[in-house]
């Protein structure tokens, strides 16, 4: 990548050295001949190193220096001051007006090269810091959008089935703290929950007769019902950063014993978060009122999950699940 180098220098005789001396290094070279002219152009080219001549007429190299720094657009555009004031006040007055480095005149061409290699190389890495900064940044606020959106059908799906309002919010909770437990890593953290929230979303594919039925449901309508995990699949195979998160939506119906749904899928066959959200799901299920029953007693609810070990759950979930409830 080319740096842009601006030259300012009211002396034609000077801005023609500077440009026989770096002509060849790879840099593009830009002019200005006075303090209002370098102004303009830092601000349309944003070089990546302003050589700025103290002596000029009107407007001193020192007064264009601290212009540059007061001015947010362009304040961090490294500044070397090349003046034929040799002395320790001509230096002090270069830095503190902001310059970033300072060469008297007449300098050496070899000097003067390797100044601007190590200003331009750390200007270059500079770049690069707030690049990755913004990166981040903008990583950040799209994993934002990511996380909204996902509550955000999470919550649709809980209003859809009023009798379920906040079921989603609490297995996910619970789920989360399994995963915990096991020891999962963050990453995979973020995808059970993900799944957890998204676990029912194949339900917006089955008709709200069979839904909000307060009878338990006929043998036909059971096969529509069991559809769901497959209708999850999907529909949210198809975007990339959720796939990670479906062997709950898809497998939270399997059964340690094989006689789940929808794939039959037996024991360690099972996706191990899809086995941790089993229990939580059916614990959350069965201690909560719905229309065609009243919610279990925890006590109730505990034998129920414990009966069920080796059979719909994975025994060492149950065990661990019993540790995290207390």
């Amino acid at each position: 990548m080319t740096s842009t180098v601006l030259i300012v220098d009211d002396e034609y005789a000077g801005r023609q050295t500077l440009q026989s001396v770096l002509e060849g290094e790879g840099y593009h070279l830009e002019m200005a001949e006075n303090g209002p002219q370098a102004l303009e152009k830092a601000k349309a080219l944003l070089p990546d190193v302003i050589l700025l001549d103290v002596m000029m007429p009107g407007m001193t190299g020192f007064e264009v220096c601290q212009r540059i720094r007061n001015d947010p657009q362009v304040a961090e555009i490294p500044i070397i001051i090349l003046t034929a004031l040799d002395d320790r006040e001509s230096m002090l007055n270069s830095l503190k007006a902001g310059a970033d480095d300072f060469i008297s005149k007449p300098f050496d061409r070899y000097e003067l090269r390797a100044r601007l290699i190590g200003i331009t190389r750390l200007n270059r890495y500079h770049k690069l810091v707030q690049e990755r900064a913004k990166l981040q940044q903008a990583h950040s606020q799209l994993l934002g959008a990511y996380e909204a959106t996902i509550e955000g059908w999470s919550r649709a799906m809980d209003l859809r089935d009023r009798e379920t309002e906040g079921h989603s919010q609490r297995v996910a909770e619970l789920t989360v703290q399994m995963a915990m437990a096991m020891g999962m890593n963050p990453q995979e953290l973020v995808h059970v929950r993900r799944g957890s929230l998204l676990h029912d979303m194949g339900k917006l594919g089955v008709h709200d007769s069979i839904l909000h039925k307060p009878d338990k449901l006929s043998d036909e309508e059971w096969v529509l019902m069991r559809r769901h995990p497959q209708l999850a699949y999907n529909m949210l195979h198809p975007i990339e950063y959720l796939r990670p998160t479906l062997d709950i939506p898809y497998c939270h119906h399997e059964k340690w014993d094989g006689s789940g749904y929808p794939r039959g899928l037996k024991g360690e066959e099972i996706p191990l978060a899809a086995r941790l959200f089993a229990v939580v799901d059916v614990w959350d299920a069965l201690t909560s009122d719905r229309p065609y029953r009243r919610a279990w007693t925890n006590e109730n609810a505990l034998a129920y999950v414990k009966e069920q070990s080796g059979k719909h759950f994975d025994p060492e979930i149950v065990d661990l699940f019993f540790k995290v409830i207390k």
